[in-house]
């Protein structure tokens, strides 16, 4: 009983902290349920999304990240785009 209390709070910790990187709650708290301590050790150094360098496929024209290189939508082969066609998103500061 008391392995269960751990791994839910563990979860919801490590689920927290994956969604405020920009990723699944639900996929992270499985993570932290079943690997308690490695599972939020992993979410905490894990790479946030949100800030990653996006560009348009040429064929259907969806925002992807930089590092995707087959769009999911129309399965173009994508290339390295040219430096003006890379954007970076806009993160909300504290104050909005």
């Amino acid at each position: 009983m008391s392995y269960l209390i751990i791994a839910t709070c563990f979860g919801l910790a490590t689920g927290i902290v994956g969604k405020i990187k920009g990723s699944s709650f639900f996929l992270w708290f499985l993570i932290g349920a079943v690997l308690p301590f490695l599972g939020l050790l992993a979410a905490i150094f894990s790479r946030t999304d949100r800030d990653e360098p996006e560009r348009q496929c040429p064929r259907c024209h969806k925002t992807l990240k930089l590092y995707v290189q087959v769009c999911p939508r129309c399965g173009e082969d994508l290339y390295l785009p040219d430096p003006e066609e890379i954007r970076r998103p806009q993160i909300p500061g504290p104050n909005g």
